[in-house]
């Protein structure tokens, strides 16, 4: 079998590339299990700071599940598919910025995976949806909870129940998408805002990660609460000490993530 996800570095960024582009990029077992694992040695490595992931060619970032896996399956056997650890969530899990570089389209599945990352960042020539409906199924990797956080109810359902496409300028208008840039742009402006994030401290990036995706499962007092503790815990790091120095001294600061 061919490498399905391949794993470059640009200083502290790595990129996972979904590596199918006679399929689009559509996802298959292959796949899931290479991100997991590519995910898994990335969470280890001091030396990568923030993630992107994006598709190969210049048509897809990844157009959703591999239906031809579909057929024929039994309950059963998707749910074994299905198991957890799932790439769909791992992105939020993740203790590292993960970043979405969407360059083409972005459906289904694929669209599942880009709203389990951090920010989404489009080609202006991007394409989006849930058409799961057109083949008698639902979104399974997190759409109908995922989509409305993101977009308020009736937007998610409107793309849920139409199974329609909308254009990246209608994304980042409701909010599917953070950023859009002219296609030609999109890597150079994605890496630069991942490099931006990864010169961080690394054990701040996680805390901040983590303080605020707690928004998304907490009430507001209790997310006021856990935020606070997570604040006077920073005050127990060397990067905290090193940040206020630096400050003070008017240099930059010189992380360890300690």
């Amino acid at each position: 079998m061919t490498e399905t996800v391949l794993t470059t570095r640009e200083g502290r960024v790595a990129i996972l590339t979904v590596n199918r582009p006679e399929k689009l990029n559509a996802l298959n077992d292959q796949v899931r299990d290479e991100m997991l694992a590519a995910l898994a040695a990335l969470e280890q490595d001091d030396g990568i700071g923030a993630v992107v992931i994006t598709g190969s060619g210049e048509k897809a970032f990844i157009a959703g599940a591999d239906i031809g896996e579909f057929a024929g399956r039994t309950p059963f056997d998707q749910r074994h598919a299905m198991r957890t650890p799932r790439i769909f969530d791992v992105g939020a899990e993740f203790p590292k910025p993960v970043i979405a570089m969407i360059n083409g389209f972005c459906l289904g599945g694929g669209c599942e995976l880009a709203m389990g990352c951090d920010l989404r960042v489009a080609a202006d020539t991007a394409r989006f949806g849930q058409p799961e409906i057109k083949l008698g199924l639902i979104p399974g990797g997190g759409g109908t909870q995922r989509l409305p956080r993101l977009v308020g109810l009736g937007q998610a359902l409107r793309l849920i129940l139409t199974g329609e496409m909308i254009g990246a300028a209608e994304a980042r208008e409701i909010g599917l998408v953070d950023l859009v840039y002219p296609a030609a742009e999109l890597r150079a402006r994605t890496l630069e805002l991942a490099a931006r994030i990864a010169a961080f401290s690394p054990l701040t990036l996680k805390v901040a990660k983590e303080a605020v995706r707690a928004s998304q499962r907490l009430p507001i007092a209790e997310g006021l609460r856990y935020e606070r503790d997570l604040f006077c815990l920073c005050f127990a790091t060397a990067d905290k000490e090193e940040g206020v120095a630096a400050f003070l001294a008017k240099r930059d600061p010189v992380w360890t993530g300690r």
